[in-house]
């Protein structure tokens, strides 16, 4: 079976006021598809950092300055940003470790889900994009009201 992705000796830098800085060196995994792949190890050591690296989403000081991400047979270091976001979300997605810096306790989780799915699905309508939202739910066995989605917020959700 090919690789779904291949992360080939990438090395991750971030420019400082003092010069490069290397967060990530030569770090090398495949992985095929139906597999599971699972980065660990100790605080600060380069999980988070890879992660972004091959999602392309390193803050604007830091860039993959060595090595090759493959996806598909495709370099995502190569790729524009504009094809890169055809595949975030789409293809690759990312589950962030601190969700409170991730959702958005203004905004209910519906509409936070909602946009994703307008920006990387392309349904047209409202009612188009809310039936996808609840299947996507339900598809993952959360069994919620329609209610939940327009009325409660996050931060009315937590302990």
């Amino acid at each position: 079976m090919a690789d779904l992705l291949k992360v080939d000796k990438i090395k991750t830098i971030f420019k400082t006021e003092k010069g490069d800085v290397t967060s990530v060196e030569e770090v090398s995994f495949d992985l095929k598809e139906g597999e599971t792949l699972c980065i660990v190890g100790e605080s600060g050591c380069g999980k988070s950092v890879t992660s972004l690296s091959i999602m392309r989403l390193l803050s604007k000081n830091g860039r993959v300055s060595g090595g090759s991400i493959l996806y598909g047979g495709r370099d995502l270091t190569k790729l524009s940003e504009a094809e890169m976001r055809r595949i975030r979300g789409n293809e690759i997605s990312m589950i962030f470790q601190e969700p409170m810096t991730s959702l958005n306790p203004v905004l209910t989780i519906g509409d936070q889900m909602t946009e994703g799915i307008r920006l990387h699905m392309k349904y047209d309508t409202k009612k188009e994009r809310r039936t996808m939202r609840l299947k996507c739910l339900r598809k993952w066995a959360f069994r919620v009201r329609k209610a939940f989605f327009t009325s409660i917020r996050m931060h009315s959700r937590a302990g």
